[in-house]
């Protein structure tokens, strides 16, 4: 018979949200414990390690804020790899004791409310057992990923890897290569391994609007003078900032604008690192049509000028007439991705054009009866995107009822934090909350700095540990406001 175990608190994921609650529930004195269903710290950065990995958030901001944690700790780049990243959680654990208080390889697979006696009861796929007056998500918004249903998809002879579940070791070195997806994984993968494999092809269906990262190396004196005198600034910054950066947009009207100075405006944002030119340029990027074409014809002829001189290859990249609004998707960072089309080793191929039709033992066949061998498929497909990691748990509260079944029709929240017939359940970095709009370490904190009426969990904790009693209800009125925001949940989208 398998032991139950009881705490205070139990968490749901060991990467950044997870970890920072783990340190905010010690300071209450509290017991707590995280399941981790991988076998380290860091959440996605545990699993993720195909070519070219690296994050498109840049230090000091992508970092914890805590000074215990940022005073040691120098990263060698501003765009730090996956290596660097599994080391820096490393140094967090060996700095805060982190895995005493974790639970590895343990994936849940449920999570039932026990009304009378008002604990969760989390059961893993290993058989254990856990009892907690608190549950905490923090499985992040790219923790399930997605595969997508291909014909013949189990018939390909080759090797097959999604991005997010790549082997720690295996040379592509001389072989066939396809990449289906050009979201960010997809342009990492892509500008990384068409230098070293014999041949590439890319199947792409939307084009990436992707933005110079300017990757530089971290100047050691530079970084402590920085640490001295900026970093509390920045840390501070972020946190009223509309994307959790340091830079801002600028809420100047467009109308009070001329042409002269969006243009210099624009060469300025493009020169800069990182994201500025999508999330340091005029507010109105994303209301106002006619700066959003502006924007895009910007974008379109630094990028053309990129990709050489063949007008088929630069509509399929860089096309006229844009497939979408410039920023309501987010745009990746590339080191070179645009040159990469013109090697010779190198074939786009438009699945708006020439769909996937079916995966062969031997590779891909396109609807335009072109057999495309490959030795390798890397499926850069992306994630069941936010609301996939609780839907994958049958977590079920007072009404018994699924919180798969109950969010049906569409996410339902109060403050992206909390749903209603769940007491005493919270979720960060999930549905409703400022993920998709933000980077995770700026998220995460946010709830730190939350809505005046509805504090921090770590507060909320107290107030039912020390006030309330045991549980915790949320209002269903309150969360049926927030289901019609312009906002929702689940869709990643402006």
């Amino acid at each position: 018979m398998t032991d139950t175990q009881e705490y205070d608190v139990l968490i749901v994921g060991a990467g950044f949200a997870g970890i920072h609650q783990l340190l905010n529930i010690r300071k209450l004195g509290l017991t707590a414990k995280i399941l981790e269903e991988g076998d380290g710290l860091g959440g996605n950065w545990n699993w993720t390690r195909y070519p070219g990995a690296r994050t498109d958030s840049e230090i000091p901001i992508y970092q914890f804020s805590n000074p215990e944690l940022w005073r040691d700790w120098t990263f060698t780049e501003y765009f730090p790899d996956w290596r660097e990243l599994q080391a820096y959680f490393r140094y967090v654990d060996n700095k805060m004791d982190i895995s005493r208080d974790v639970l590895f390889n343990s994936c849940v697979v449920s999570a039932h409310w026990d009304d009378s006696g008002e604990r969760w009861t989390v059961s893993t796929a290993d058989g254990r057992v856990i009892r907690a007056q608190f549950f905490i998500l923090c499985t992040g918004q790219t923790s399930k990923f997605h595969k997508p249903d291909f014909k013949g998809l189990d018939t390909f002879n080759g090797e097959l890897y999604h991005t997010s579940r790549w082997p720690a070791e295996y040379d592509l070195n001389g072989k066939k290569v396809g990449v289906i997806g050009t979201g960010a994984s997809g342009v990492q993968v892509i500008q990384a391994v068409a230098p070293i494999v014999s041949h590439l092809t890319v199947f792409q269906r939307t084009p990436n609007f992707a933005l110079p990262m300017r990757q530089q190396t971290v100047n050691a004196d530079e970084d402590r003078k920085a640490k001295r005198d900026l970093y509390p600034i920045m840390f501070s910054r972020r946190m009223q900032t509309f994307s959790g950066f340091y830079y801002d947009v600028d809420h100047k009207p467009i109308a009070d604008t001329t042409p002269e100075e969006r243009a210099l405006m624009l060469e300025d944002l493009w020169a800069g690192k990182g994201l500025r030119f999508w999330l340091g340029a005029y507010a109105e990027l994303w209301s106002n049509q006619k700066f959003n074409d502006e924007v895009y014809a910007f974008w379109r002829k630094k990028v053309t000028e990129r990709i050489g001189p063949d007008p088929i290859l630069q509509e399929k990249l860089a096309p006229l007439n844009s497939p979408h609004p410039f920023g309501v998707r987010r745009p990746s960072l590339e080191q070179g991705y645009f040159e990469i089309f013109s090697r010779p080793n190198v074939t786009l191929v438009d699945v708006n054009e020439a769909a996937i039709e079916e995966i062969l033992p031997t590779g891909i066949r396109t609807s335009d009866g072109i057999e495309h061998i490959l030795d390798v498929l890397v499926l850069a497909t992306g994630f069941d995107l936010l609301t996939g990691a609780f839907t994958s748990i049958d977590i079920r509260g007072q009404d018994s009822i699924s919180i798969k079944e109950k969010w049906a029709d569409g996410v339902q929240s109060y403050l992206g934090v909390a749903s209603a017939t769940y007491p005493n359940m919270f979720w960060i970095y999930g549905p409703q909350s400022p993920s998709a709009l933000a980077i995770a370490p700026t998220a995460i904190l946010s709830l730190d700095y939350a809505h005046p009426h509805y504090n921090n969990i770590v507060d909320t904790i107290t107030g039912v540990w020390k006030r309330l009693g045991h549980r915790l209800y949320q209002i269903h009125e309150a969360e049926q406001l927030l289901k019609h925001c312009p906002y929702r949940g689940g869709t990643a989208c402006v």
